[in-house]
């Protein structure tokens, strides 16, 4: 029965302070990861900004300036001088992230520093562990990604954030963190990372396009949740203490499923595809880029990610 005139849910969205008061999902740019493309030299990006690379000095003027903004978190991702079948430079001492580690950790230490833990930047094919063939070999790869998790944290890194989506991965990690007296460095791991169209233009920053093949032998089919939760499911098990769906927008519904499932805290990586739609949609005066890129942030958030990972955080603290 209808309850009109007596109920008009009009009344409340009246005026901007009215919305503002029962607004039911709000953005906190403390809740926000900024992601950084480190490499010994730079490369402008002008229609995509963020997706620029830097060099360590310039990583450590930019998380000044973050810090600065009330940005609480860097996500780094490394591109190196050389590479190789291996991708050895993953876990050098010397490596890239690691000098942008103990750099960024002297100066501004009070950030929290996040590595992305994966191969693919660093091997001369692009795939995301070592190969057999033409093929990714799992158990040989778990080695190789924790020597390099356990070489970030000893840089200088809060938590590592495994994205290259081989079984085990998680287990390895926390085994080798352990044995090197790193139990409590949290573990973000990317549980639920598809085989995406969304990652265009994050592979042409990282310079980690695969040589030949695709990664949709070892990243998630796109049309699957029930395996999502699968993946988060044993994850956990393993150590988790984060779970990460990527990329967002398209899986708004893995998010709240996960959300749904799992009490530990979420997060979604905001990614560069869906950045870029609204990026040159807006300098092509398609779409104010301001609006369309809150409405985004806020749809991520109220579908249940308490973490997001985004190219718009410096932006959005300023919005704010």
């Amino acid at each position: 029965m209808s309850t009109f005139p007596v109920t008009r849910l009009r009344r409340l969205r009246r005026t901007g302070a009215l919305r503002s008061l029962v607004r039911e999902t709000r953005l906190d740019v403390a809740d926000f990861v900024y992601p950084f493309f480190v490499a010994p030299g730079p490369l402008g990006n002008d229609p995509l900004p963020a997706l620029s690379r830097v060099t360590v000095e310039q990583l450590v003027a930019e998380a000044e300036e973050c810090a600065s903004l009330g940005i609480s978190a860097l996500l780094l991702f490394g591109i190196p001088e050389e590479k190789d079948e291996q991708g050895s430079g993953a876990w050098d001492a010397d490596g890239i992230v690691q000098q942008a580690l103990r750099a960024v950790r002297e100066r501004v230490p009070q950030l929290v520093l996040v590595t992305d833990v994966c191969l693919c930047e660093y091997t001369s094919h692009g795939h995301c562990g070592v190969l057999d063939g033409e093929e990714v070999a799992n158990d040989e790869t778990l080695e190789l990604l924790a020597r390099t998790a356990v070489s970030h944290v000893e840089a200088g890194a809060d938590a590592v954030a495994p994205s290259d989506m081989m079984d085990g991965r998680v287990g390895a990690l926390r085994a080798a963190l352990d044995d090197a007296g790193f139990e409590a460095t949290p573990i973000l791991s990317y549980a639920a990372k598809y085989a995406s169209a969304f990652y265009g233009p994050f592979r042409e920053a990282a310079d980690s396009a695969p040589a030949f093949g695709d990664r949709r032998g070892y990243q998630m089919d796109p049309a699957n949740v029930r395996e999502a939760l699968r993946e988060c499911e044993l994850d956990l098990a393993e150590g988790a203490d984060l779970l990460m769906v990527k990329p967002a927008l398209p899986n708004l519904d893995v998010i709240r499923a996960v959300r749904e499932r799992f009490d530990l805290p979420i997060a979604a990586y905001n990614v560069s595809g869906e950045y870029a739609m609204i990026k040159t949609a807006g300098a092509a005066g398609w779409m104010d880029e301001r609006a369309a890129a809150v409405e985004s942030l806020t749809a991520i958030k109220r579908a249940g990610a308490d973490v997001i990972v985004s190219y718009w955080a410096k932006e959005l603290a300023q919005w704010l």
